[in-house]
């Protein structure tokens, strides 16, 4: 099976941390060139030094904030206007506040909108001229198992993950004649900063310990624990490769069984 990612370069969006840093670990492992994408530069570079490199492989960063659009438009034009190889996109943002649909203001769907779908579109449109000429394409979106059964309590984020695997699926059909596939990564219950905080949440409005929760949660998952980060990243790694080139248009779960539908 062929995962070899050498000459090709990544850019991972969200990746000093969490779910991103195990994308971006994953994928320079197979020996793939990274650029990472973050708002905090401090942490950016740091996670730069951290990233394996064997000969041949350069990592770089670009500093940009989803929530400024038009400012992450400017800063990854200008760096594939100096970097002209992109073949592999990971799409990985933060999720919206907890929160019931109904409570959600209107705000707030917009800007969740902005973070998932706008900024998920300049960034594909900026590599999409790379990965033509490259006839190497990989676009690996990071959302989650809600697309295929809302969550409760994340009523924005449910309605905006299954606005981004729609756009994806369109996208499949639209690129698949170049070489290029587009693919969704559905994360159960992981292992992060983001699923202790739905924890710390869900205990102050039950008026439970987080203990409780936590148990609670991963009762309901067959596996009977939360997904490392790692596990993530190996499956974005897969649909990275070679190997993975007649995959596309799929919304692939990584959660231990938990989806009582597939």
């Amino acid at each position: 099976m062929n995962i070899d990612l050498k000459n090709k370069r990544a850019i991972v969006c969200g990746s000093t941390e969490g779910i991103g840093k195990a994308c971006a670990m994953e994928l320079a492992s197979l020996g793939a060139s990274i650029t990472l994408v973050a708002r905090n530069e401090d942490k950016l570079k740091a996670m730069q030094a951290q990233l394996p490199a064997a000969e041949g492989q350069q990592h770089q960063y670009v500093c940009a904030d989803f929530s400024q659009p038009e400012y992450l438009k400017a800063a990854i034009n200008e760096y594939v206007s100096n970097t002209p190889q992109v073949h592999i996109l990971v799409n990985n943002t933060g999720g919206p506040p907890a929160g019931p649909a109904y409570e959600a203001a209107a705000e707030d769907f917009v800007k969740a909108f902005n973070m998932h779908i706008v900024c998920n579109q300049i960034l594909v449109q900026a590599v999409l001229p790379c990965m033509k000429a490259a006839a190497y394409g990989r676009i690996i979106n990071i959302i989650s198992t809600s697309v295929k059964e809302p969550i409760t309590g994340l009523g924005v984020s449910n309605t905006i993950r299954g606005a981004v695997a729609n756009w994806a699926k369109t996208l499949s059909k639209e690129l698949g004649q170049y070489g290029i596939t587009v693919n969704n990564v559905l994360p159960g219950s992981t292992d992060t900063q983001r699923i202790r905080s739905l924890i710390s949440s869900r205990a102050k409005q039950q008026g439970k310990r987080e203990e409780e929760i936590e148990r609670a949660m991963k009762a309901e998952i067959p596996a009977g624990r939360f997904a490392q980060p790692e596990e993530i990243g190996a499956a974005v790694a897969f649909l990275a490769s070679p190997s993975a080139a007649f995959i596309s248009g799929i919304n692939l779960p990584v959660d231990g069984g938990k989806l009582s539908c597939g």
